[in-house]
């Protein structure tokens, strides 16, 4: 029989208490913070929707302007007939919002850390001085995925060793295309990249440096700019599932950067835009993100309230985002924990290798701006309870 690894491997991951299913959620529309699965109301703080924008009545309606303007649908790729001024006029928002010069629409995030890396590391059969990339350990899936895929030589520093990663840098040749990656903020932790330290490095060993910002654009800065609020950041990618509410994926960067992507990324060229629909409504969303600081101002004070709640001895790794690691170490024990809140209406999820280290399983707790007082504490409160060992 064909393919008799499959049964195997996935009797080895219930073994391990790292078999994974889907389960169907409903939105509640009258408590957006609350989903619904089997017919059972919970409070939802494994959501990424931070700034609480989902289901907002004006993107919503932005949504419905942009179909009835351009379709659903794009039709065809960016590069055939698919490109229309819905995605132009996204693109400019956010050059605008960020301070870019330019801007792409990828379909995810994923693809377009996948696009990045392999467009930058596969040309060098073509150019006398070869690509290695720097990443953070704890980079996404995606950006290490994009990079081993890659013709590109890669190195992987220590979570945000400054130390090591400038070791790294200074033992390729001086004439190497060097890029530097790392998230904004990181998706499992909740902590934030030394984007200081790593602009520097970046400038003083002639590299680049990409951010993946899926978890900070729209939550970090005065006007959710992410990471460029703290500096010039080269090239930067961001989702727009997540705190935008939306759905699609960009890179800002220089223009020639963008015309080479356009130009030689396989995912760019042989995907079919995005919605039209979608990008007129995400440009309702980074409006309100731009104009509702009170959404930032509440993750914070959530956040606060959180962590002033917990007892002394849970160990929830520092973070001043709206991710909070609550580590529990071994897998069977995080899904315990994780059911013991289900049955009190809360929906927390387990966190499981490979998703992160062995012995670090956890729960992953997403505050966002549309939780109240009370959804924090009957939260805080019952894990005090669960942990209680």
């Amino acid at each position: 029989m064909a393919f008799t690894f499959i049964s195997e491997q996935l009797s080895q991951q219930k073994k391990q208490a790292r078999y994974r299913q889907r389960v169907c959620t409903n939105n509640s529309r009258d408590n957006l913070n609350h989903i619904i699965i089997e017919d059972k109301s919970y409070i939802n703080f494994s959501s990424n929707d931070y700034l609480g924008l989902n289901n907002h009545p004006l993107i919503n309606s932005a949504m419905q302007e942009g179909v009835d303007r351009f379709g659903l649908c794009a039709s065809a790729s960016s590069l055939v007939t698919g490109y229309q001024y819905a995605h132009q006029s996204l693109e400019e928002t956010i050059c605008q919002w960020l301070n870019k010069p330019s801007c792409l629409l990828f379909s995810s995030g994923f693809s377009a850390n996948l696009a990045l890396f392999h467009a930058l590391g596969s040309t060098q059969a073509k150019s006398s001085n070869k690509a290695a990339f720097f990443l953070d350990k704890l980079s996404h899936a995606s950006m290490i995925d994009g990079a081993y895929q890659s013709q590109g030589v890669i190195k992987r520093f220590a979570h945000n060793d400054m130390t090591q990663l400038a070791r790294f840098l200074a033992q390729v040749p001086e004439d190497t295309n060097k890029l530097i990656a790392s998230e904004g903020v990181f998706s499992m932790d909740g902590d934030k990249a030394d984007i200081n330290k790593l602009k520097k490095l970046a400038e003083s060993y002639d590299s680049w440096l990409y951010l993946d910002d899926a978890h900070s654009i729209g939550v970090i800065g005065d006007k959710g700019q992410g990471s460029n609020f703290v500096t010039n950041i080269d090239i930067s990618m961001a989702t727009f599932g997540k705190a935008l509410a939306t759905s699609g994926a960009f890179i800002a960067c220089e223009q020639e950067l963008k015309d080479y992507l356009t130009n030689f990324s396989r995912h760019y060229i042989y995907s079919t835009a995005i919605s039209p629909a979608i990008a007129w409504a995400t440009k309702k969303s980074i409006e309100l993100t731009q104009s509702e600081q009170w959404r930032r101002d509440k993750i914070v004070e959530l956040s606060e309230l959180f962590l002033s709640k917990l007892d002394q001895h849970i160990n929830v790794l520092p973070s001043d985002s709206s991710i909070h690691a609550i580590i529990i170490g071994d897998e069977q024990k995080a899904l315990d924990v994780s059911k013991t809140l289900k049955e009190q209406g809360l929906w927390v999820t387990a966190i499981r290798p490979p998703t992160v280290a062995n012995g670090t399983s956890r729960l992953r707790v997403t505050i966002c701006a549309n939780h109240s007082h009370n959804d924090i504490n009957k939260l805080a409160s019952t894990l005090n309870k669960a942990l209680n060992y």
